[in-house]
């Protein structure tokens, strides 16, 4: 590789002759398309390095998953051949460029479901070959975490991220654009999958007002109507456990459980409802939370010990889709406010999976140089990537002991009046 200087700039020649700029990777304002393929969403969006967004385009195929009782991988992957091309056009149409505008396209290609990542990475790779332009691999929850710092420009390196998702639960601590800690993840069922499967089980799409509704986002609403939210006991997982990792499953054995003795107890037709069901939801959603919390709690303290993120700037990240039950964050904010954190959250449409949080991720690694690439050939698809370097086994040598946030403040019926 030669290395050649020219007043400002920078210029390298690689091996195979590709003459590269470097100079304008910091000082241009430049334009990042990104493409989000990872599940049932198809995302496109364009960014600048200033931050701005410049246009956006979503086809989400939520209702016909729904229909389905969840996601069949080959019906996403057509919707996403089918879509794709024209969310992308869109995007581009909404941001008064032309592809030719470009710096680089973004595009995630880990982890997530095979099918669908392959549509996206495929597309990508047309466009960089057909405009010449550099190929930016992202992980997509590099993504979800990052995207934080779109919406909060003040936000700075290290901070602690939380995300939660429908296929993830990770505690991280993200030291810069490319350099994460682990320090928990999910043992099995993610929050956003528990709360699928569970409302799925409750058969809350029977009612009118939920029917179209997530699982997380009926749950959420169901709760909010209950009048005894204490009615059903739950246990919290993993108390016994001085780690920070996560596991649902468990909760979801205990609300079947729930559920057929009520079901047995009132003789609910197999198609109708257990006369309590707000209260169920309202049950298992603040165990979920209170979980989640003392997960997170425990972070705080284990970053802390290890000095990881200064004192006088510590800050909570929590993204993903799951990042926008208002309940969870709430708990969350609790917790912060005992353990003087900030909190951040991206505004909803942004927690959710979409092309913005990918463009702005290869903003974020076109201004630092990383991972820009302009053979782009061997790059492939990931099912499963772990995010960064996992400290889990120290988490669990430190053995912390935490004297847990009280959570009585999560009052339900003050949540159904600011509604």
């Amino acid at each position: 590789m030669n290395i050649i200087s020219s007043k400002s700039n920078l210029f390298v020649k690689t091996a195979k002759g590709t003459i590269l700029n470097y100079s304008k990777f910091s000082t241009q304002r430049s334009l990042i398309l990104g493409i989000e393929t990872s599940c049932d969403d198809t995302g496109c969006a364009v960014v600048d390095t200033e931050g701005n967004i410049l246009g956006e385009a979503l086809h989400s195929q939520h209702l016909i998953h729904l229909a389905n009782g969840g996601i069949i991988p080959p019906i996403a992957q057509n919707l996403h051949r089918e879509n794709i091309e024209t969310v992308v056009n869109t995007a581009v149409k909404n941001s008064n460029i032309s592809f030719r505008d470009l710096a680089g396209v973004a595009v995630t290609v880990k982890p997530g479901l095979p099918m669908s990542l392959t549509v996206g990475m495929k597309y990508g790779k047309y466009l960089c070959h057909l405009y010449n332009k550099p190929f930016i691999p992202i992980h997509h929850m590099e993504a979800h975490a990052l995207t934080a710092r779109l919406h909060d420009k003040t936000l700075e390196f290290p901070f602690l991220a939380l995300l939660i998702s429908g296929g993830h639960c990770l505690l991280a601590v993200a030291k810069d654009v490319d350099k994460f800690f682990l320090l928990g993840s999910t043992r099995d069922d993610a929050p956003g999958e528990a709360f699928d499967k569970v409302a799925r089980r409750m058969k809350l799409t029977n009612l009118a007002e939920f029917s179209k509704l997530s699982g997380g986002q009926a749950i959420e609403l169901a709760a909010s109507q209950a009048e005894n939210p204490l009615q059903f006991k739950f246990t919290i997982p993993l108390a016994q456990y001085r780690d920070c990792n996560f596991s649902l499953a468990g909760l979801k054995t205990q609300v079947k459980v729930h559920l057929l003795t009520e079901e047995k107890k009132h003789n609910v037709p197999p198609d109708g409802l257990i006369p309590d069901v707000f209260n169920l939801c309202a049950g298992f959603q603040l165990v979920v939370t209170r979980h989640i919390c003392q997960r997170v709690q425990r972070a705080m303290v284990y970053a802390s010990r290890k000095q990881m993120i200064p004192e006088n700037r510590q800050t909570l990240v929590v993204s993903g889709g799951a990042a926008c039950n208002n309940f969870i964050a709430r708990g969350l904010q609790l917790v912060c406010d005992d353990m003087n954190y900030k909190l951040v959250r991206p505004p909803p449409k942004l927690c959710l999976d979409n092309g913005v949080m990918v463009a702005w991720n290869g903003v974020e690694r076109w201004r630092a140089n990383l991972g820009v690439l302009r053979d782009y050939s061997s790059v492939e698809i990931q099912k499963s990537c772990p995010l960064g370097i996992s400290l889990i086994d120290d988490v669990v040598k430190e053995s912390i002991s935490c004297k847990w946030t009280k959570l009585t403040e999560l009052n339900y019926a003050q949540f159904r009046q600011e509604k």
